[in-house]
């Protein structure tokens, strides 16, 4: 196993066993009702990486969570547990993320999810260098999906693209073209994704994101 796979999965293993001891806890003290209560509770545990805030940390490939709507974040986790996301080897942070999210009860994702919509969405800098004028173009085929606004469609299973990190889109685009996401049989929507990535380089995919930065 390589080295940086090797901390990974023993960073996972620490904190699924941190979530553990914190669902335990909570269990024996008596939980608030579902809702923002119990949703800002279940949040502790994601923390360390997401930032109080939910603005994530890039050092850590945690991305900025904060604001974003229920339903993606719902529909993320749900994907974390069925194994659509974070099972391939070369998706790290995926790895790390999707013990956690197993450690949550049915249940306890809507109230997560509320919490973290509830939370003011705080955009960092710019870091890519992409040509946004070139990723006008290269856009167009996603506004059916996400919108000419970039805010996404729920029907669709789009996300906001705004409310995210370039790093992150960049890192996502990555791993649906490779495989590391929209690649397991079910997964419906992160399939129709990744078809739409297979044609993109490197640089095109700096561009479009450099343009999705400007619809902020």
């Amino acid at each position: 196993m390589r080295p940086q796979l090797t901390t990974i999965v023993r960073i996972v293993e620490v904190r699924s066993f941190a979530t553990l001891l914190f669902v335990l806890g909570a269990a024996a003290c008596g939980r608030p009702a579902t809702g923002l209560a119990l949703g800002e509770e279940l949040f502790e545990t994601c923390t360390p990486c997401h930032g109080a805030n939910g603005g994530g940390n890039p050092e850590i490939a945690a991305p900025g969570i904060a604001g974003l709507p229920q339903w993606y974040v719902e529909t993320q986790l749900q994907g974390f547990q069925a194994g659509f996301r974070g099972k391939h080897a070369d998706d790290l942070p995926g790895l790390r993320m999707r013990p956690m999210a197993i450690s949550l009860r049915e249940d306890d994702i809507p109230s997560i999810a509320e919490y973290v919509a509830s939370l003011t969405p705080a955009f960092a800098p710019s870091t890519l260098h992409g040509n946004a004028g070139a990723g006008a173009e290269i856009y167009t085929p996603c506004v059916a999906c996400h919108g000419t606004d970039g805010l996404g469609n729920e029907v669709l299973h789009a996300p906001p693209l705004v409310q995210m990190d370039d790093w992150y889109l960049l890192q996502e685009l990555q791993n649906f073209k490779h495989g590391a996401r929209g690649a397991v049989t079910g997964d419906t929507w992160g399939i129709t994704m990744r078809v739409n990535t297979l044609a993109l380089s490197d640089e095109a995919m700096e561009d479009v994101v450099a343009y999705v930065q400007t619809l902020r």
